[in-house]
């Protein structure tokens, strides 16, 4: 039998406390925390998340049912629904949204030998954005129209592991294409966008960085064929193309060449026009890079589903900053222990499991694996049987 530590401190060792420190300290986190800390805060955040808690009330009364073992599972403060609140609402996120970077980078570098299911070893990037809506009577400084009140989360999402590159927080309001300002651009690195981020002046920036886009076309785009090659239509290819922008504007904003590929897809029966800056690719494999933006659409799907993040517990712009930014943390945790132990199971089942098992004293990697486990026999050597089987 298993006697050792908690499966919630099991899956905290995983956390790099020195590193969450560091991120406390550069935004003086712990400045007269008396007695419950930054740690404290975000342990109980994540117990929250990890197990879907409602409320703070909810947290509260949980965690006190557990109270014997919360030692042994890393908290040292008192954890009250007063106390939660306040440290939502006062202490810095920021906190979390560098520590959910320092999570973020650990996971890439584990995820970085995933297969695209394509021949391709450039790095490839998927960028969208979902909203989140809010009561405006309660959320009044999310107001983008006017009776709703809502967030933007913008997501850079590295399609090798689905794990989130980068993500910007903003008001509802805020266009999808001023994200694109934002994303630090890589060499030879493929970004896939609907036609959301059609501005050709910032995707120009792409190309002058070396760096690759994939797009949808507008049915209005006004362009000159330069050039063309013969495609395969059995595959679904019906036109690829090399293009000049033909408006005074849109030739001004992007004064070079672009590839126009039409594809229809069977699936769905619908006729899809690409646009892109990359001429060595087949036009086969740019619509089928297109096609693995869905990725990005069930990231969206399973973080609402399945984390806290449409319920909060704080009604101030820094209270739903920092449940947001914690969420992310534990979808990335998840995501660093299914690598590091080698789970077979998707994510999904993990926080299930997880869910019900933080306070069980049982090996981490023994429970979230598939293999049975036969009940154990601890009955007494020198017990006499009273029936011969």
């Amino acid at each position: 039998m298993f006697t050792g530590r908690l499966v919630f401190a099991q899956f905290m060792d995983f956390h790099p406390k020195y590193d969450f420190d560091c991120c406390v300290a550069r935004y003086r986190g712990n400045y007269k925390s008396r007695g419950f800390s930054c740690l404290d805060q975000w342990l109980g955040m994540a117990f929250a998340q990890l197990t879907g808690k409602e409320s703070l009330r909810e947290i509260q009364t949980c965690l006190r049912a557990m109270q014997t073992k919360l030692y042994h599972a890393g908290f040292r403060g008192r954890v009250s629904r007063s106390t939660l609140a306040d440290a939502n609402e006062r202490r810095d996120w920021r906190i979390y949204a560098d520590f959910a970077a320092v999570l973020i980078g650990m996971a890439r570098r584990l995820y970085t030998g995933e297969n695209l299911g394509l021949d391709l070893s450039n790095m490839v990037y998927a960028l969208d954005s979902t909203t989140v809506d809010l009561c405006l009577s309660l959320f009044p400084w999310a107001r983008f129209r006017k009776h709703k009140a809502g967030i933007k989360v913008h997501t850079l999402l590295d399609l090798r592991g689905s794990i989130p590159s980068f993500i910007r927080i903003t008001e509802a309001k805020t266009h999808d294409v001023f994200f694109l300002d934002e994303v630090i651009l890589e060499p030879g690195a493929f970004y896939i966008m609907d036609r959301g981020y059609i501005d050709f002046s910032r995707l120009y920036r792409f190309t002058q960085a070396m760096a690759f886009f994939v797009t949808r076309a507008k049915s209005n785009c006004a362009y000159i064929r330069l050039s063309y090659r013969h495609v395969d239509k059995s595959t679904g290819l019906r036109s690829d193309e090399t293009i000049r922008l033909r408006g005074p504007k849109t030739s001004a904003e992007y004064p070079a060449p672009l590839r126009r590929i039409s594809y229809f897809d069977a699936e769905t029966g619908h006729r899809l026009v690409f646009l892109t800056n990359n001429f060595d690719l087949p036009a086969l494999t740019i619509a089928l890079l297109y096609k693995r933006r869905w990725k990005i659409e069930l990231f969206f799907k399973w973080i609402k589903q399945h984390l806290r993040i449409k319920a909060f517990f704080g009604t101030s712009e820094n209270a739903v900053k920092t449940q947001v930014w914690i969420a992310v943390s534990a979808y990335v945790l998840v995501a660093i222990i299914k690598k590091e132990l080698g789970i077979s199971r998707d994510l999904s089942e993990i926080l299930q499991i997880l869910s019900i098992a933080l306070f069980e004293k049982v090996e981490l990697y023994q429970i979230l694996t598939a293999t049975s486990q036969q009940n154990e026999n601890l009955g007494l050597p020198n017990q006499l049987e009273l029936f011969d089987l």
